[in-house]
């Protein structure tokens, strides 16, 4: 894997590196998501929005929330929802601003840089978070998963949307996939040094059950996950008791 000084080190992420890639990436982030995934990574939000089933009022809370993808899906759904989104990637976010305000959800929406380890929020003050395809880009995952926790009102849920690695053949072709192909796509594309660094930050993340552990000792309960699309992604939920 060809790596730079700004780009992460696979399982070990460092703060500015993360940041640095994604101001990179950010300006056809959302095109490589269609590409690579062939559109499944929409089902895949939609289906995130429904594991998290908000009850009541309150704001939701995207961390690592890019360009707001999953806010967009949650938001549009409710015509009352406020949504809160922290991102280390100034220029995620400013696409994930101007793409809430084209579909006039600007108003009910605050965007902020920020460290998911520190979120920048009072606790017990959101009724609901998600995390799409961010966590593995955290430098410490159980200390971001226990600050979800603390702002999370009592019976507020997590749902965590992240990929995984599949088993049986097309576990062998979905690695052969994220190796080979799509490091030459985003090179094309892209960034090849960001696309290399993505599988190598897959396959060095903690399987479901890990990574279920984690949610646990940062203080979730009922937690559980279920696989997407033959394991290619994962849905982990937690609650805060």
């Amino acid at each position: 894997m060809e790596v730079t000084l700004d780009t992460p080190t696979p399982g070990a992420p460092e703060k500015t590196a993360v940041r640095s890639m994604f101001d990179r990436i950010a300006p056809r982030y959302d095109l490589l998501n269609r590409v690579l995934s062939a559109g499944i990574d929409v089902r895949w939000r939609r289906a995130c929005v429904d594991e998290l089933a908000l009850a009541g009022p309150g704001p939701l809370l995207d961390v690592c929330a890019g360009t707001a993808d999953l806010l967009v899906e949650a938001l549009g759904r409710e015509g009352a929802r406020l949504g809160v989104g922290v991102d280390l990637s100034s220029a995620m976010l400013a696409r994930g601003h101007e793409k809430l305000r084209r579909r006039g959800l600007g108003a009910r929406t605050a965007l902020f840089g920020g460290d998911a380890e520190q979120l920048p929020l009072a606790g017990g003050s959101m009724a609901g978070a998600v995390i799409g395809f961010g966590i593995r880009n955290v430098g410490d995952p159980r200390r971001a998963l226990a600050e979800v926790q603390r702002v999370l009102r009592p019976g507020g849920r997590l749902v965590v949307l992240e990929f995984s690695m599949p088993r049986g053949l097309l576990g062998l072709a979905y690695r052969a996939y994220f190796r080979r192909l799509l490091p030459w796509i985003g090179r094309l594309m892209s960034d090849r040094a960001a696309y290399a660094y993505l599988p190598a930050s897959v396959a060095r993340f903690p399987s479901p059950p890990d990574f279920a552990e984690l949610m646990r000792q940062a203080g979730f309960a009922g937690v559980g996950w279920r696989t997407l699309t033959g394991g290619i992604a994962c849905l982990h939920h937690g609650d805060r008791p």
